[in-house]
């Protein structure tokens, strides 16, 4: 009774975010309140729990959002994100240009949010087709499966780092293990699976054609490459602190305060303040306003995220949590096929890859720990998982067809293909992991 009341709830939040239309943050909280009913909690302790779910999932997590949504929009403003396009642009050449439009892809949506990171760099997608006279898809398609992995497998994203903080995994060695799933996901499902789409036509609206701008004012390309990547050379460098130590407990307690994800985001946007911003001859008060209007971007996914914890804590208080993963222990299935199995489900019933993922984490939490799983190799593959059969119920589906002006069959044909593809690769390489780590 106690599963069926879960499966209920679930589906009502479908329904409440999918045909009903309702804020994934208020369907959220109506979804965990009506768990809360049906799972027996006393309706004293029901709002104990939400507020409980909340504040332990946004904890620290609010802080590294709003730095990650802070450092991405230096990187925009600063010219950083164009610069890096070129340099990788000219060392190519027209022959590889797919693969420099990949590597951009990769290294800009590391710290730019997926949303924003497509604004910024389809533009660029479309100067590259008017110059070259190629194929706008073909073109594009590598770039844009780039962006995806780094919004499904790697922190800073809201969605990795919500997942690790609830399978209590380790930022730094995700996004190792999340470096090596990603870089054979984007050039399966970007230059090798673009080969398919070079005769695709598309026109891309002149709304969407980029202005001629000028190049002289942008930063130095080893500062913007250096800088784009601080936070995940930091964050690389945090797991290796500890064996530099050598038992000090002094040297462990500062290499554990560089170590956290938070100090390593301030750190960061100090440096690419100064790098990006003060050397640039960007007034500091402009600097701060974007900051302040990058917060504003991010506010309605802090607020998912504080939902989705409110009904995962539901999950916990009910002991529904405990009945589940006894329940899934009995089951003959791997549990990161599992967690992969069921993102995939709840993506494709709601369309966003964020929400798919900590749904997911606070039905499968539990299973993790009774399992033995990998927590790691866990937030990766429910990344996977949340990345699959994107269509018609995803933002990120109908930008795509807008931008390229494509016709619902061919973005069929390219899009929902190339995300399906990066979370089939993805689970593939995470199960490969599995057997060495």
């Amino acid at each position: 009774m106690t599963i069926l009341a879960v499966v209920f709830s679930v589906l009502v939040l479908i329904v409440l975010i999918t045909w009903g239309k309702v804020n994934p943050f208020l369907a959220f909280l109506l979804a965990s309140i009506l768990a809360g009913v049906l799972l027996g909690i006393p309706l004293g302790d029901i709002s104990k729990s939400l507020e409980k779910g909340i504040g332990d999932m946004l904890g620290s997590l609010a802080v590294i959002i709003c730095l990650g949504a802070m450092f991405g929009k230096i990187i925009s403003e600063s010219g950083a994100a164009k610069k890096i396009t070129l340099v990788l642009m000219d060392l190519c050449g027209e022959r590889y240009i797919q693969w420099a439009l990949m590597v951009t892809g990769f290294i800009v949506g590391i710290p730019l949010f997926y949303n924003v990171g497509f604004v910024l760099l389809v533009p660029l997608i479309f100067s590259v087709t008017y110059q070259f006279k190629l194929p706008a898809v073909y073109i594009g398609i590598p770039m844009l499966a780039a962006l995806s992995v780094t919004h499904g497998f790697l922190p800073p994203h809201p969605s990795p780092t919500a997942l690790v903080a609830q399978f209590d995994a380790s930022l730094s060695t995700t996004l190792i293990y999340g470096f090596l799933v990603a870089i054979p996901c984007m050039i399966v499902a970007g230059p090798f699976f673009a080969k398919t789409l070079k005769h695709m036509e598309a026109h891309p609206l002149e709304t969407f054609k980029p202005k001629e701008m000028s190049d002289a004012n942008l930063p130095n390309g080893t500062n913007c490459f250096f800088t784009a990547l601080l936070p995940v050379i930091l964050l690389a460098s945090s797991s290796l602190l500890p064996y530099v130590s050598s038992g000090n407990k002094n040297l462990d307690a500062l290499f554990s305060f560089l170590a956290d994800p938070i100090t390593v985001m301030l750190i960061s946007l100090m440096i690419a303040t100064y790098t990006l911003g003060i050397l640039q001859k960007m007034k500091v008060k402009k600097i701060m306003e974007d900051y302040a209007d990058s917060v504003k971007d991010v506010a309605m996914i802090l607020l998912i995220v504080a939902g989705a914890g409110a009904l995962k804590q539901v999950f916990i208080d009910s002991g529904v949590s405990a009945d589940i993963a006894q329940l899934v222990g009995g089951w003959d299935i791997n549990p990161l096929v599992l967690g992969f199995i069921m993102a995939t489900i709840i993506r494709v019933s709601l369309g966003s890859a964020t929400v798919a993922g900590l749904t997911t984490a606070g039905i499968i939490a539990p299973v993790v720990t009774t399992t033995g799983a990998d927590a790691n190799l866990m937030v990766l593959s429910i990344g996977a998982g949340s990345l699959m059969f994107s269509h018609v119920n995803d933002s990120g589906f109908w930008m795509y067809k807008e931008y390229f002006n494509l016709s619902l069959k061919d973005t069929f044909k390219s899009w929902t293909v190339m995300e399906t593809i990066v979370g089939l690769v993805g689970l593939a390489m995470v199960l490969l992991l599995d057997v060495f780590v």
